[in-house]
């Protein structure tokens, strides 16, 4: 019943175009935002039963930079459209801190860095039947934080898609059986005309030696 409501806040949100980066409503985002005053964690109740949260929490505290994880279910049929990145981004734009935001479906946690200078994974992959908690910390062990770099907001907007090549603007010949007999057609002209030379000239050349040979047999 609960992820039958979140379809439908979703989709809702999809049908009104509502400005996600602007006006957060999704309900797993505002759900996280809510809990994350209180401690960098939160669970979906679709998940409370699977989640080990004091093991999440743990691992959470343990980390070198500010880590704020939501355990929520994501895919294709929400908004995001199996974009968790964008998810992930509009999350840490909604709860205006710096630091790693994860995302975590019970397979794979992806993650971002927002506002903070550091390397975050795109994801990583849970096997088998390995425990939340484990998950997310072979996540975190993959964090390094920079010193020198800039640091910069999470994405917040679908990425654009490539726009094709335009077409070349020469025109390149194509082969057609009309060119291909007019080609072959001048090709047996020229033959011809140049047979005709040649054999024109070795008339001429018998033409003049034929006197020679009557001369010389009288």
């Amino acid at each position: 019943m609960r992820r039958l409501f979140l379809l439908l806040a979703a989709t809702f949100v999809l049908l009104t175009g509502t400005a996600w980066a602007a006006t957060p409503t999704d309900p797993r985002i505002t759900g996280a935002v809510a809990a994350w005053a209180v401690r960098p964690l939160y669970v979906d109740p679709d998940y409370a039963s699977t989640a080990d949260q004091d093991e999440l929490v743990k691992v959470i505290s343990e980390t070198s930079v500010p880590v704020y994880v939501a355990v929520v279910p994501t895919g294709e049929w929400f908004p995001e459209r199996g974009d968790t990145a964008l998810l992930a981004g509009r999350l840490a734009a909604a709860n205006h801190k710096p630091g790693v935001y994860v995302v975590m479906d019970g397979d794979r946690s992806y993650g971002v860095a927002n506002e903070i200078a550091a390397y975050a994974p795109d994801w990583t992959y849970g096997t088998g039947k390995q425990s939340l908690s484990s998950q997310l910390k072979d996540y975190v062990d993959g964090i390094k934080q920079y010193k020198s770099s800039t640091p910069e907001p999470a994405r917040t907007t679908p990425t654009p898609t490539p726009t094709p090549e335009p077409s070349s603007s020469s025109s390149e010949d194509k082969f057609t059986v009309g060119k291909a007999l007019a080609n072959g057609g001048g090709g047996t002209v020229l033959g011809l005309m140049g047979g005709g030379v040649l054999g024109g000239i070795v008339l001429i050349a018998a033409a003049i030696g034929t006197p020679r040979r009557r001369k010389e047999r009288s």
